[in-house]
């Protein structure tokens, strides 16, 4: 269903987040899988969490996007990461 449009923006964005924290990185790979990780978690937390309405899908999808950039910041920084833009 949605579940693919998660994984691959989770992909996405946490490649791209990645990109922005340069540092001791762990890899593209690492990114992707981080962040479609966190695009899966924020994807079925506003899907089955609760939030009903006509713009579930989007407001989940949304949300995904949201939870990969986050997580892939989060861990990012917690290995020493800093930002360079």
């Amino acid at each position: 269903m949605y579940f693919l449009s998660w994984i691959v923006l989770g992909a996405v964005v946490g490649l791209s987040i990645g990109r922005i924290l340069r540092g001791n990185q762990y890899g593209p790979m690492m990114d992707m899988v981080i962040g479609v990780a966190g695009a899966l978690g924020g994807g079925f937390l506003v899907l089955y969490g609760g939030l009903p309405g006509h713009f579930e899908v989007v407001s989940a999808t949304l949300s995904a996007v949201l939870g990969a950039a986050v997580l892939t910041a989060v861990v990012a920084f917690a290995n020493g990461r800093k930002r360079y833009a």
